[in-house]
């Protein structure tokens, strides 16, 4: 066997069994988003930098930190997607939107962010991410938080935690960075190097930081909601009123406007109480954005979120799976002589029309050798078709569980199987 050679730090390979929780959390994504009227987008992996760049805002983390940025052979700045909305917006505004319209969209599928891998974060993450795109309505914010808090009770999440803020608007925050300008120069020498820069570049990230020694200054700031103007108070009211009305319930965090540029009017993120989440218990987060795209004048608007996969498995999930690199089997075919293996391949392949999942001998060892191979398998039963059997016209069956053994006529198989599986 050649080396062991380990995935790069912060990727990982997902094996059977794991990787059918996978499918099962992107099947029922699928399931609830359409039902809402949302359909399948996939988007490249990589695109143009100034795709990011633009939308994300080059005073974020994201930008200045995180991306995978290369150039190609035909000298393009190129970057891996470190999140959906980006890359969503410019394959829509590509399409084109009527006056009026929206569009409903989501995407599955990996990001690339260069971060330090900690606890459900991953250089390559996975992501779930929604966006309904063209319309701006407190009503439609509303229902896309519904939405996710009916994926994630329907996928077997119960104990989650919705927290709220709006950003307001442009003018709005043009209106309130003074104020948190004045208020963190006051404290700009107990704060991060980061933050210190932010100061004067960009104070909205001062409230993204994660630095615990920034936290007790960030916790006195003025609180957003109260700094707002009367249009968007009024717009955040809306939303709130809409989701008492739907059950949703959730709690107000002043400091909460998540981690990129293009958000403005709602924001929102979903903490779970998982245990295997520990203290990176956020699970999903989104709001309203406005992005204008490279080679458009135009903003588009949307409401959106993204769901880490990663962070859905550690709390459905919190001890690690047990890695197994075949799949899963009903049974097995058995059998012995080379005049036997055509006989033993079409009785698989009859089985498996039927839709049983089966693996048959291809080679010629030993019964003792195939069976222990069933056993490897967790098998149910395995059949035997040896000489004796084929002469015969028959099959000899054995329920591995119970180590019964019974002779089937060869044309009941298939029926002798689906009574049991």
């Amino acid at each position: 066997m050649a080396s062991k050679m380990e995935p790069l730090p912060g990727t990982s390979d997902i094996w059977e069994p794991e990787s059918l929780e996978w499918v099962r959390l992107e099947t029922s994504a699928r399931d609830v988003f359409r039902r809402y009227g949302y359909g399948e987008l996939r988007t490249p992996i990589f695109e143009r930098t100034d795709v990011f760049v633009r939308s994300i805002g080059d005073e974020t983390e994201v930008v200045q930190k995180e991306m995978y940025t290369f150039e190609d052979r035909g000298g393009r700045s190129l970057t891996l997607r470190p999140e959906g909305t980006a890359g969503t917006m410019r394959a829509i505004a590509n399409q084109g939107l009527a006056q009026g319209e929206g569009k409903r969209v989501f995407c599955i599928g990996p990001m690339f962010r260069g971060e330090r891998p900690a606890a459900g974060r991953r250089r390559q993450f996975h992501q779930i991410s929604v966006e309904a795109v063209g319309k701006c309505s407190p009503a439609l914010d509303a229902e896309c938080i519904s939405m996710l808090a009916r994926y994630l009770q329907g996928i077997g999440i119960n104990r989650i935690r919705v927290q709220l803020n709006s950003r307001g608007t442009a003018d709005d925050r043009a209106r309130m960075a003074p104020e948190l300008q004045a208020y963190f120069k006051e404290h700009v020498t107990v704060m991060c190097e980061d933050c210190q820069r932010r100061v004067d570049g960009n104070v909205w990230r001062i409230l993204d930081c994660k630095n615990a020694g920034c936290q007790p200054v960030i916790e006195l700031a003025p609180p957003i909601p109260e700094l707002l103007g009367e249009e968007s108070r009024e717009y955040f009211a809306q939303v709130r009123k809409i989701l008492d009305s739907l059950g949703i319930k959730y709690a107000i965090n002043p400091r909460l406007v998540r981690g990129l540029d293009y958000y403005q009017h709602t924001v929102f993120e979903v903490t779970s109480e998982a245990e295997g989440l520990g203290a990176q218990n956020a699970l999903a987060g989104g709001g309203r954005y406005l992005i204008t795209l490279p080679g458009s004048k135009k903003p588009v608007e949307g409401v959106g979120f993204g769901i880490g996969m990663e962070r859905l498995m550690m709390a459905l999930h919190p001890t690690p799976f047990e890695e197994r690199g075949t799949g899963h089997v009903d049974l097995f075919v058995a059998g012995r002589g080379v005049e036997t293996q055509p006989g033993r391949m079409q009785l698989a392949e009859e089985l498996r029309a039927a839709g049983i999942a089966v693996i048959a001998e291809l080679e010629n060892r030993s019964l003792k050798a195939q069976f222990r191979t069933a056993n490897r398998l967790n098998a149910r039963f395995v059949l035997v078709l040896a000489e004796q059997e084929l002469a015969a016209g028959t099959v000899s069956c054995k329920d591995m569980k119970t180590s019964e053994q019974e002779t089937c006529p060869r044309p009941r198989v298939v029926d002798w199987v689906r009574e049991r599986v």
